[in-house]
């Protein structure tokens, strides 16, 4: 059995004010996590009143609108068309009148059409992969950078990061956001970076083991895969350096934060980005309380719509997320539809408005003979069972005329040699989708390591249906 180098071992934070704890069914013992008075260092903003947040919203929402019209053509035909001009602006509700941007935009004005700066001016150029057609392309001024390395340093302090704090990062880096999106944020709040990107498990696991990273920021089913790595290597996950993740970039459950804290006995931080805003640190959830992602307002300002309609749906309804940018000089967003399905709530940890955990896109969602099903409702049965890996797929097919759906799932290595067992686990879960998302589905049971492990975002849906 490999050891874990001792903590004494490795810089920590210190822990000799921390207060309290946040309990997790998965384990009776959590480690502290904040100090007795976690306001002390937090950016006067954070705690601004709703008057004065507002007050500089609409300051804000006034200059990128007429940024966004003055810069870029697009958005010139599209507020022309509805009627609208940044004048007709008097309060932050009157932005409910102007027109919604989409992905489809982004792709219809490839590569550069939607800047509202010269591409001299423009510093770095992320971009999606392209797999659903032409890549959706974001540009940054030299000034972008700086506040998305603002908004990530803050995201990272609200989820228990500490200068000094070594961040293992195993997002992707390159053209995805989110690799240099936390690099640079975990820099700005002043800790060191181990830049690790993502694949190489193996290396992952190592490099955990020698640094003593306390923080590593990582997709939700990556970290299951450098988990079971751990065990492979005969290494206890609970017994890692690791204290704090922050998780982002796919949808993932309570049940996913549950199983992630019962394994790594760490803290399971959820994070929310989107590229075409800014990248990974437009709201974060805080580790105090741990109920939800403060949006940071100052800089990105959130409505909630009904995917069918468009209508803004009042505070605490379930809908999609639309994002204004307020900041933005480069790539000003006015909003921009991202298909998380979430909803608003008040704030509890800072006073800037939550979003609830995005389990869901609206694109997301498929529909089996007529039932509504997200990939997120199957993980959260999968979970509830210990016999199972929080591994999975689904793969939908149309050998007919009707699809079928089939989960392909493995299970738990405590449960692998026991083949009544593992029957018994298939049966179960095929009862409960059917019992609990009206849909039947044939169950799939692969080997333990035979459902494709993610090394970023995870591919929950194999689509064999003819295009």
């Amino acid at each position: 059995m490999r050891r874990w180098p001792s903590s004494a071992a490795r810089p920590r934070t210190s822990r000799a004010s921390w207060s309290r704890t946040c309990p997790s069914p998965a384990r009776s013992e959590r480690r502290p996590i904040l100090s007795s008075d976690p306001r002390a260092e937090l950016e006067p903003i954070e705690t601004a009143s709703r008057d004065e947040l507002q007050a500089l919203q609409l300051e804000r929402m006034r200059w990128s609108l007429a940024r966004a019209y003055g810069n870029v053509a697009h958005y010139r035909r599209a507020f022309d068309a509805a009627g609208v001009h940044p004048d007709d602006l008097k309060d932050v509700a009157d932005l409910a009148r102007f027109p919604f941007t989409t992905k489809a935009d982004l792709r219809d004005n490839y590569p550069f059409g939607m800047f509202a700066v010269p591409r001299e001016q423009v510093v770095r150029i992320h971009a999606s992969s392209g797999t659903t057609g032409k890549p959706t392309v974001v540009g940054y001024t030299d000034k972008d950078i700086d506040t998305w390395s603002n908004v990530m340093a803050r995201s990272i302090r609200a989820a228990g990061g500490r200068p000094g704090d070594i961040v293992h990062v195993a997002y992707g880096y390159g053209l995805f956001t989110g690799g240099l999106g936390a690099h640079y944020g975990a820099e700005r709040l002043g800790c060191t970076v181990v830049p690790m990107s993502g694949g190489q498990t193996e290396k992952q696991v190592q490099l955990i083991h020698d640094f003593g990273a306390r923080i590593i920021m990582v997709t939700p089913s990556y970290m299951l895969a450098i988990a079971d790595e751990m065990k492979r290597q005969g290494l206890d996950p609970a017994k890692s350096p690791l204290e704090i993740g922050i998780f982002g970039a796919e949808p993932w459950t309570d049940e996913m934060r549950r199983a992630v804290e019962g394994t790594l006995d760490m803290q399971a931080i959820d994070i929310f980005g989107i590229s075409e805003i800014i990248g990974p640190g437009v709201a974060q959830e805080c580790i105090e309380t741990k109920d939800g992602l403060h949006i940071w307002e100052d800089h990105f300002y959130p409505e909630v719509i009904d995917p069918q309609t468009g209508e803004v749906l009042p505070e605490g309804e379930l809908g999609e997320l639309v994002i204004t940018t307020l900041t933005k000089e480069a790539l000003p967003m006015v909003r921009y539809r991202t298909r998380d399905l979430t909803r608003l709530k008040p704030g509890t940890a800072r006073t800037h408005r939550r979003i609830e955990k995005i389990t869901g896109r609206s694109d997301d969602m498929l529909i089996i003979r007529g039932v509504n099903l997200f990939p997120t409702q199957i993980e959260e049965l999968l979970l509830q069972d210990r016999r199972l890996s929080p591994h999975y797929q689904l793969v939908i097919a149309r050998p007919g005329h009707m699809d079928e759906l089939t989960v392909r799932v493995e299970p738990a290595v405590e449960t692998a040699g026991d083949a009544d067992a593992v029957q018994a686990a298939a049966k179960d879960l095929q009862h409960r989708i059917k019992t609990m998302c009206g849909v039947s589905a044939k169950i799939d049971m692969r080997d333990v390591g035979g459902v494709d492990r993610s090394m970023g975002k995870a591919q929950r849906i194999v689509d064999n249906r003819p295009k």
